[in-house]
């Protein structure tokens, strides 16, 4: 039985058009996840899949970007055992074709962070991960597929394929920087999917974004800066959308295959024989390498 993984962004704080089984506290070697982490349940007579849903900025929406224990939440899906992990996330246009509402689904990250820890690795363990694909395509085809037809009649646009750049924040860009930003070939911008996004390359779990368009940044010279009242409602409205596209995917994740690039993402990536790791370091790390505690 497959299990799923959705990370909510800006807008998305809870899961409730599913059947809810419990909420699951943890605390992690990397200290606590930015929220609980509710177990909800989808079965009918062809499957049933657990999926778990966590809050990425709080029940309450009170975690910076630049604050949320991207390192916590990801082991603590991990530990429960997920394989595929959705992040549902708000983003800013640096595109004209790449409206409010419109749904964009990211191939390609550029990372702008700073002072996020982005790796589960070190402290006796050298690790380096294949990421010049960041996203799962067996994952990214399902959503974005499922996107298209899903709202094909709504008054909104997909895009299955982008490059998501991410930044610190918690400010906004500056316009020179969302130009600089544009000249590089980004498409949309957020803060929260790096390091998100490697961390779960190196749990092995399959990891695409629902990106969900809310304003165009500050680019454009014949329109203000980010308005943050027509943001919010534009969110609401995606998030509605977003709940809908999770019911219908979560049958076509169940039946499917992680891809081969997230699910043995460290076969070839662990440089350290696993007999050198301190003993604290390989506790540490249990779901991250229980599959090849025996194998190396």
């Amino acid at each position: 039985m497959s299990k799923i993984g959705i990370i909510g962004g800006s807008g998305l704080y809870k899961l409730d058009n599913l059947k809810v089984l419990d909420d699951i506290s943890l605390v992690t070697p990397f200290g606590a996840p930015s929220s609980v982490i509710t177990r909800c349940e989808v079965r009918n007579e062809h499957f049933s899949t657990e999926v778990f849903f966590l809050a990425r900025h709080g029940e309450n929406h009170t975690i910076l970007p630049g604050d949320v224990n991207y390192a916590a939440n990801i082991w603590a899906l991990k530990s429960l055992g997920v394989e595929w992990c959705i992040s549902v996330s708000a983003v800013g246009s640096l595109s004209e074709s790449m409206a409010p509402g419109d749904f964009v689904f990211p191939t390609q990250f550029i990372d702008r962070t700073v002072n996020r820890r982005s790796t589960f690795f070190g402290d006796g363990i050298a690790a380096h991960i294949a990421f010049g694909s960041p996203v799962c395509p067996v994952l990214h085809n399902i959503l974005s597929q499922e996107a298209a037809r899903l709202f094909a009649d709504e008054d909104m646009s997909v895009y299955p394929a982008a490059t998501y750049i991410c930044m610190e924040g918690p400010a906004f860009s500056t316009r020179a920087e969302s130009r600089l930003y544009q000249s590089w070939g980004a498409d949309i911008i957020g803060m929260t999917n790096i390091p998100e996004a490697k961390l779960a390359r190196e749990a092995e779990m399959a990891y695409a974004t629902i990106a969900m368009v809310t304003d165009y940044d500050c680019w454009r010279t014949d329109s203000d800066d980010v308005d943050i009242e027509a943001l919010i409602f534009v969110l609401k409205k995606n998030t509605e959308h977003a709940r809908r596209l999770i019911t219908r995917v979560i049958p076509l994740i169940a039946a499917a295959q992680p891809s081969e690039l997230a699910s043995k993402a460290l076969s070839a990536a662990i440089m350290t024989p696993l007999s050198a790791v301190p003993e604290e370091t390989l506790s540490r790390l249990q779901p991250i390498l229980s599959r090849w505690r025996t194998a190396l």
